[in-house]
Order: C-alpha cells, then sequence, then structure tokens
C-alpha cells in the first residue's frame, strides 16, 4: 500500500474514476454533483494497493477547518486498512496549511469509521444527494 498526493491529470482522472465508481454508480449520486467546482482549489490523494489506484479523498480549508470530503475506497478492496491511510494523508496535508481543526460530512454507515480516526460526532443526521450524513469534527492540534 502507499499513499500519494496528487500532481498530475492522470493521477486526478484515477481519482475521479474512483469516485465515480463507488459514489455514482454504488451509491446513486449524480455525477455533475459529484463533480463539483472545488476540485482546482482542493488537495487529492490517491492510495495505492499492488500499484493500483484504489482508494482517493480531497481536502481543502473551508473558514477555520481542514474539510475532508470525497473519502472512497473502491468496494473490492476494503477492508485493507487504506481508508485510514487516506485520512492519514490528508490531516497531514492539513497539518502542513497549519489547520488545527478538521471536520467531514461522514455517511451515518461509516461514522464507526471516521470515530475510529478520531472524530466526534458534532450534528443530529441531515441528508446529502439521499444518503444520511453527520458533520464530525476532530482536533488536529496534537
Amino acid at each position: 500500500m502507499e499513499t500519494k498526493r496528487i500532481t498530475t491529470e492522470e493521477q486526478l482522472d484515477d481519482a475521479f474514476r474512483i469516485r465515480k465508481a463507488v459514489f455514482v454508480k454504488e451509491q446513486g449520486v449524480a455525477e455533475e454533483v459529484e463533480l463539483d467546482e472545488f476540485e482546482d482549489i482542493a488537495d487529492h490523494v490517491l492510495v495505492y494497493y499492488e500499484n493500483e489506484p484504489v482508494g482517493t479523498g480531497r481536502v481543502r480549508v473551508v473558514d477555520e477547518y481542514a474539510k475532508l470530503e470525497r473519502i472512497c475506497v473502491l468496494s473490492s478492496h476494503r477492508k485493507h486498512r487504506l481508508g485510514k491511510a487516506i485520512m492519514d494523508e490528508l490531516e497531514a496535508i492539513a497539518r502542513e496549511k497549519g489547520m488545527k481543526k478538521a471536520k467531514l460530512h461522514g455517511q451515518v454507515q461509516a461514522a464507526a469509521f471516521y470515530e475510529k480516526q478520531g472524530y466526534e460526532v458534532a450534528s443530529t443526521v441531515f441528508m446529502e444527494e439521499n444518503i444520511p450524513h453527520v458533520k464530525m469534527v476532530k482536533d488536529l492540534s496534537h
């Protein structure tokens, strides 16, 4: 397993392909919603398993928070702790940018995963793209 920060169009295309497989095909999110106006300002990462890109995520600064977004792993590669590797790299980017707090909108079914990464639920359940989510936050300062 290896995590890389995206620096080329080819890598970004790999990230978009993974996101479309997970969010558009698997979960029914509209493609025009999945790929948005923040792609160019976010920092993106890929996680590789046996030299194949199989997971991705992005982070951007929103107010005083690092907002982690679009975190996903292809269904064929879940349970290999790849999600944790993505989270660790996104948080490293956030810390490099001087961010002390992180937040994300986690799907309810993934909340336990994010809690294991140190995030705490900070909202009631709300809907995004017909999928139940909760806002989750983490202190990055330690």
